[in-house]
């Protein structure tokens, strides 16, 4: 990975064509996630709305230096009348890949929402063979709790979707205890071509499927 550290932040609009990208062409997107070509300009119909960070969910940029590489998103799941959590997820572009760039990006969007937000819970999932992605996960301190069947409908086919969570205690207890540098980090941290499920693309009713490869 490069020596510069990945870091979040908010969406500008000189980002909105890097983001566009994920709806107009396959080969930015990955094969995990790419549904078809959608309407680009949900992206800034968003935000100018909100900036893409409303309360319901949001995304944000995935940077190293001035490099942009692909963006984190979140999304709330009701769990009860009252309560709910967070479905995270990330899609990064081919120059993004397989440097570890996801599974950090991950990690630092965990220490986001557990810090600015109540919830006790987060979840992602992603399809059965996106193996990185797994691993991602798993590296970012989440469990894995099960396989849902045909769950996910991509490519003319019905997809089973891994399904992970990790509790706000367990998070950070693990992350408290992580001294290790994010520019430390080796190549054995790949990760697949997206991430989670989080809907990457501005969708009213987000897909379940994260994407890093």
């Amino acid at each position: 990975m490069s020596d510069q550290q990945v870091k979040l932040r908010a969406v500008f609009e000189d980002d909105l064509p890097v983001l566009e990208r994920f709806l107009t062409d396959p080969q930015a997107t990955g094969p995990f996630q790419w549904q078809g070509w959608q309407d680009p300009a949900r992206w800034r119909r968003r935000w100018a709305e909100n900036g893409l960070l409303g309360d319901d969910g949001g995304q944000l940029m995935v940077v190293t230096g001035l490099d942009r590489l692909g963006f984190v998103a979140w999304r709330k799941v009701p769990t009860s009348r009252v309560s709910y959590c967070w479905n995270i997820g990330v899609q990064l572009l081919p120059e993004g890949r397989g440097r570890g760039v996801g599974t950090e990006a991950q990690r630092l969007l965990l220490r986001y929402l557990f810090a600015h937000t109540p919830v006790v819970r987060i979840e992602a999932g992603t399809e059965t063979g996106n193996i990185a992605e797994q691993r991602a996960l798993e590296k970012c301190g989440l469990t894995r709790e099960g396989v849902l069947r045909s769950y996910a409908y991509r490519d003319g086919r019905w997809r089973d979707v891994v399904h992970y969570s990790v509790l706000r205690d367990d998070f950070l207890k693990a992350d408290k205890t992580d001294t290790t540098d994010t520019a430390d980090r080796t190549d054995s941290d790949t990760d697949s071509d997206s991430g989670s499920a989080a809907d990457p693309a501005p969708h009213p009713a987000p897909d379940p499927v994260s994407d890093t490869e």
